[in-house]
């Protein structure tokens, strides 16, 4: 009876994959913001307040971008390297990095272990996921060497060798990881990348990394394992590539003929590429967007409020959840039963979960929204750019983020942790999973529209 009770207790404290995976996070960025708080992490060697160093942690790990002080000229190389190291384990996933590193003590990965990998990283299945996972991390490191080599040249012509040397690696990293931080402010405070906005190279190589980034792992998976041959591609991986190339040429395009006439042929289709494909979760940006007209920015909230691919290191609701919604809403007006394309189905669970995922985000949006413009006195415009930035970890900004006032920052400090996390990880944490009654209730007719 001892025991049973031991073994009771034991069942009822087990903790569930998604709370791990939100204590991971969480963990993590305490973590990071006491070590910033050290003197030597900042240029001016005084100790950075704990709200800042919060927030800055809080913008790594969920690897957004929005910054309280410039990164180049308020912290030193080593609270930059801390910087660093919490975008690149942010944007592999906590429990994927750790797990790793355990793995390579020797250890054995556990079924749950296994089971709290798949969680992280969106796997379909349990079965294969460690070398599922050794591959994402191979493949990862070498995408952002690749990024860092080809960016050298150009820092090194510019910040001499060594200085370029660590830029090119920073931007390569942040880039990929979908992060939006740099270290153009020894140029101008807070600038991103808009002194290169006529440097063709740099402007494609870092469109490539933060492309490859966003799509997501199991993606690239595919296309290893299929090659250039769509007819054998999963349906996710098509649903991946459509909505993705939809989304960067059709804003481009917009872009393109609305926003930069200004400028030189060549520069305004890189700015207009640059910012379609940077506005959903990248956090660079090539121009002023303080510049943007109304109906611009509107376009890139949107943009920033779908984000990237499930599995990637992208945020926001991804572009599986629009593409899912889209075809449920078609399926709608053509009067048919079930969501086919690519001559599949689709099934009513996952056009639940994505019209869950949609209600969540835009609840956070629009509550994050009204909190900004009450508590600051800004413009709604302006607010809403800077919230659907923050849920969807993208870290692009009208310039408002760092004067906005304490409880504007807690918000979207919650709205950044959320967005990468994702919002139903932390409806599943907190939530106790329920088992489905043995009868089904009756059905009756309710009228919507």
């Amino acid at each position: 009876m001892k025991y049973g009770f031991l073994n009771l207790r034991r069942k009822n404290r087990t903790t569930s994959s998604f709370q791990v995976i939100l204590l991971g996070f969480l963990s993590l960025i305490l973590l990071g913001a006491l070590i910033l708080m050290l003197p030597i992490c900042s240029r001016d060697r005084t100790v950075t307040p704990f709200p800042d160093t919060l927030f800055t942690a809080v913008s790594a790990v969920c690897v957004t971008g929005l910054v309280v002080h410039d990164t180049a000229t308020h912290w030193s190389l080593l609270g930059q390297l801390v910087i660093l190291i919490l975008i690149q384990i942010g944007g592999l996933g906590v429990i994927t990095v750790a797990l790793t590193f355990f793995r390579l003590w020797g250890r054995r990965i556990s079924l749950a272990q296994r089971n709290m990998m798949q969680q992280s990283i969106s796997a379909p299945q349990v079965g294969g996921i460690v070398r599922r996972t050794g591959f994402i991390l191979r493949g990862s490191l070498c995408i952002e060497l690749g990024g860092a080599l080809l960016l050298l040249p150009v820092f090194a012509r510019d910040f001499g060798f060594w200085k370029g040397l660590w830029y090119s690696l920073f931007h390569a990293v942040s880039a990929f990881c979908n992060a939006g931080f740099d270290l153009m402010g020894v140029r101008e405070k807070f600038s991103s990348l808009t002194s290169y906005a006529d440097n063709a190279w740099v402007n494609l190589v870092v469109m490539t990394l933060i492309v490859v980034g966003g799509i997501g792992f199991l993606v690239w998976e595919d296309l290893r394992q299929t090659g250039l041959r769509p007819k054998c591609w999963r349906l996710m991986t098509k649903l991946v590539l459509t909505t993705s190339a939809l989304l960067i040429l059709v804003p481009a395009a917009v872009n393109f003929l609305l926003e930069y006439r200004s400028l030189p042929l060549g520069e305004r289709v890189l700015a207009s590429l640059f910012q379609s494909v940077t506005t959903r979760t990248a956090g660079f940006n090539t121009t002023d967007l303080t510049q943007m007209s109304e109906p611009g920015v509107l376009q890139m909230i949107f943009l920033m409020l779908v984000g990237g691919s499930p599995g990637s290191t992208a945020g926001g609701m991804k572009t599986t959840t629009l593409a899912v919604l889209f075809l449920a809403g078609l399926t709608v007006f053509r009067r048919r039963d079930d969501v086919e394309v690519f001559r599949r189905r689709i099934g009513q669970d996952v056009i639940r979960n994505a019209g869950t995922i949609l209600f969540l985000y835009l609840a956070l949006f629009s509550v994050g929204s009204a909190v900004l413009c009450r508590a600051e006195g800004l413009p709604l415009l302006s607010c809403m750019f800077e919230t659907g930035s923050a849920v969807g970890t993208v870290g692009l900004t009208l310039g408002i983020t760092p004067g906005l006032h304490q409880l504007s920052r807690v918000v979207l400090m919650i709205l950044m942790f959320l967005g990468r996390v994702g919002a139903l990880t932390l409806v599943f944490a907190l939530l106790p999973g329920g088992k489905n009654p043995p009868g089904r209730k009756p059905l009756e007719p309710v009228t919507v529209g």
